[in-house]
């Protein structure tokens, strides 16, 4: 910032006896492009570079110009291993121990990162890089995602100039719950036009740096591009889905076999590296149905589908910068953020919001619809079997850290200057913190004492820059001691040896067992993972000392990293979110066209009486038709809308199931006052009436209300018109109102019902 003690120009009494000056604009003269591609949910085996059979080839591309990181760590789950490569912070010193949507009142979980742990996008635009993110952001706590919040950890509050893509962990890849820089927007596309996310972010992260080209060619970019993929839902267009038919009909076993055939083949992992073997709670796919194999292939058909489309869209990017030729002087890295999800459970998911509502699809429903998973009617996750074998060798999986949770794929490229090291693997410790630092020390670089006057805190990375040259393979590893630590489990990695307790995480994608068990109660193991990566051999029994070691340097690492204290309970964060600080409230009004509200912003209707009162003109010129107000997608919600000038309203049961109320008159032209009641009856449903200028003009039962989740993918609460896919069936969305609506009134009408998570939370919190 330029103030007048720094000019250094000549100010006289008048133009004649002065002499302007303008202060320099930074500008990086030295030092690469930039790009960081982030992967979501991908394990260490899932690439074809690290042993997979699932196509990759845009991205094996970069591995064979550049190279493989071997023993790469990340922090088990997405928001804190973000935080880290943006921060080059562990992840509790970012206030991210856990996702941004189960922030609680502790330092090292408030769900957003401090001002003094600068981000990249910061430091590189203060050097006169142009700074791009596209895609998944989820570094924002959920109650500060609406139109009506702080946008300062938004992207563009954190050093990026432009910013394409979603809040939250996940979105519909079809209908996706988009933003552009500070407000949202809708998909450019339609299902029905072929629209998919993949290929949205790609053409935002070409068209960004086409911009940037067309008005300045010397300009350096930093480009943060973090996909959909491979998080849940596993959607892709259906001929990528077709595409593997049949591939996986062998099962998990087989695939995993080979897989860690071709890892030790190409020397992914050391000679002597074990394959972990099936824990007991997955079965084995011989066991299974001939039902329960069709159903799991084609989950796994969808997953594959999902990421080889998500890499073709790479390979668009990549071939972009060929093609303006700047591929050549592009540092590129490609991690993922976490090991494969078991979020999906023993058979997989179809919604995974109906997990919240503890009322999961059952093998029948899921084989009856299996035409349909993959596509914009699910929300599907495969099951755990999957998930182990994407992260051949390793025990567990995302969300624990043992290494199945924490060990991932680390690809770095960046043309002609990684030539003589081209196709080489390293299997030295590196974490995520130590991404920043290899950014700047590749950059010509240093870390800045401040940043926009705020004094930066120490950086915990260390540079693996030492690493990329061609003797890289021999060097002694430098980051030689790190914490984990994810909901309770614990870890740390000193010097080739790695103590490490599995806690279960409290009910919802646990086990179920009690998470008020004491911490002091947990079995520490001890593995050599200089020689036992996968962590086969447990020696705590032979080496006490060493353990007692490790342990005691994890909680002095704790300590120094705000990791206390120790909390595993998911299902408490839930039902138990951060203050509302805003005014308490009955009726809250909602306006045509507007910005969908956040599910968790919107007036909380779930499982409680209420009432919609719209105002509304009906044109004299054509039939009445178009949502007045709704809440969710085809997934689950609620509609209240004009079909074919009928009132109606509908209750979709989490995609499973439709309650409909329809007014059997036509709407006349003029002016009503239209909308609906639901009063809660004391089971888990309730009764629907319709009115029409004060009469009730049809009512219905809702046998079940939706309980304690609508909608998981980030489709809120719309006016005049519906995100999409559908609530209901007879029309297509958006389905825009074609009158005027007047005013729309949202009225909670009678006390919060405990829901089933909230009953849960309560039970075990008094076990």
């Amino acid at each position: 910032m330029t103030t007048r003690s720094s000019f250094q120009g000549v100010v006289g009494r008048d133009w004649r006896s002065s002499q302007p000056w303008w202060p320099p604009e930074p500008r990086a003269t030295t030092g690469p492009n930039v790009v960081l591609i982030v992967l979501d949910d991908v394990g260490f085996a899932q690439l074809g570079c690290y042993g997979s059979d699932i196509d990759t080839p845009s991205i094996d591309r970069l591995a064979a110009t550049g190279i493989r990181l071997a023993n790469f760590h990340t922090t088990a789950l997405c928001s804190p291993t973000r935080a880290c490569l943006l921060t080059g912070r562990n992840h509790h010193r970012n206030g991210m121990g856990r996702v941004a949507e189960l922030a609680m009142g502790y330092p090292g979980y408030w769900g957003k990162p401090p001002k003094e742990n600068g981000y990249l996008s910061e430091i590189l635009r203060a050097e006169g890089y142009a700074t791009y993110a596209v895609g998944k952001w989820h570094l924002t706590p959920a109650d500060e995602t609406h139109m009506g919040a702080s946008r300062s950890t938004w992207p563009l509050g954190r050093g990026f100039e432009r910013w394409y893509g979603f809040h939250g962990g996940e979105t519909h890849q079809f209908v996706p719950a988009l933003f552009h820089d500070n407000h949202a927007v809708r998909p450019p596309r339609s299902v029905g036009d072929g629209y998919h996310l993949s290929e949205d972010l790609a053409d935002h992260a070409i068209s960004f740096i086409a911009d940037l080209r067309a008005a300045d060619p010397e300009k350096h970019f930093f480009l943060y591009f973090c996909t959909g993929a491979c998080h849940s839902p596993h959607q892709a267009p259906r001929p990528w889905i077709e595409r593997y038919g049949g591939h996986f009909d062998d099962g998990w076993d087989r695939w995993r076999e080979r897989t860690y055939a071709r890892q030790l083949a190409m020397g992914i992992l050391p000679q002597g590296t074990g394959l972990s073997p099936r824990p007991p709670w997955v079965p084995a796919w011989e066991s299974l149905s001939d039902v329960e194999r069709q159903v799991a292939a084609r989950f796994m058909e969808c997953f594959a589908g999902f990421l080889s489309h998500a890499d073709e869209q790479i390979g668009r990017l990549l071939r972009f910068l060929e093609d303006i030729g700047e591929l050549s002087d592009t540092l590129i890295f490609v991690v993922s953020d976490n090991g494969a999800s078991a979020e999906g459970g023993a058979q997989g998911s179809i919604n995974d919001v109906r997990l919240m509502n503890l009322d999961p699809a059952d093998l029948s429903e899921m084989h009856r619809r299996i035409d349909e998973i993959g596509g914009p009617l699910t929300h599907n996750n495969y099951p755990w079997g999957w998930t182990m074998a994407g992260n051949t060798p390793f025990k567990r999986w995302k969300r624990e850290v043992h290494e199945g949770g924490v060990a991932d794929p680390c690809i770095v490229s960046w043309g002609a200057e990684l030539a003589d090291s081209a196709g080489g693997i390293r299997h030295q410790f590196v974490h995520a913190i130590d991404v920043l630092p290899t950014v700047l020390e590749l950059c010509g670089l240093e870390a800045p004492e401040e940043i926009d006057h705020v004094p930066q805190s120490r950086i915990d990375g260390t540079s693996f820059a030492y690493l990329l040259h061609p003797e890289g393979a021999r060097e002694p590893e430098r980051h030689v001691t790190q914490y984990f630590e994810m909901f309770g489990s614990r870890a740390i990695y000193h010097e080739g040896w790695k103590a490490v307790t599995y806690h279960p995480v409290g009910p919802l994608y646990g086990d179920g067992l009690n998470p008020n068990d004491s911490f002091d109660n947990d079995v520490w193991e001890l593995y050599h993972v200089a020689e036992d990566l996968s962590e086969m051999v447990d020696v705590a029994a032979q080496h006490p000392d060493k353990l007692n070691d490790l342990v005691a340097r994890w909680w002095e690492e704790a300590e120094r990293n705000d990791v206390l204290p120790l909390d595993n309970r998911v299902l408490w964060s839930l039902v138990h979110p951060k203050p509302d600080f805003r005014a308490p409230r009955t009726v809250q009004r909602y306006f045509p066209g507007g910005a969908p509200v956040p599910e968790g912003t919107a007036l909380d209707i779930r499982n409680r009486s209420h009432a919609v009162n719209v105002e509304i003109e009906v044109p004299a010129d054509r039939v009445a038709q178009g949502v007045l107000v709704a809440l969710g997608s085809a997934l689950g919600g609620w509609s209240l809308h004009v079909l074919e000038g009928q009132l109606r309203y509908v209750h979709n049961l989490y995609g499973k199931q439709r309650h409909v109320v329809s007014a059997p008159e036509l709407l006349a032209p003029g002016r009503h006052r239209v909308g609906f009641s639901f009063a809660k009856d004391d089971g888990p449903g309730g009764t629907v009436q319709l009115h029409t200028d004060g009469e009730v003009v049809a009512s219905g039962v809702v046998e079940r209300f939706t309980p304690s989740a609508f909608n998981g993918l980030g489709v809120g609460l719309t006016c005049g018109y519906e995100w999409g896919p559908a609530v209901g069936d007879g029309y297509e969305a958006p389905f825009a109102f074609n009158g005027v609506i007047i005013a729309a009134l949202v009225e909670v009408t009678g006390p919060v019902v405990r829901d089933p998570l909230a009953e849960l939370a309560a039970i075990l919190s008094e076990q």
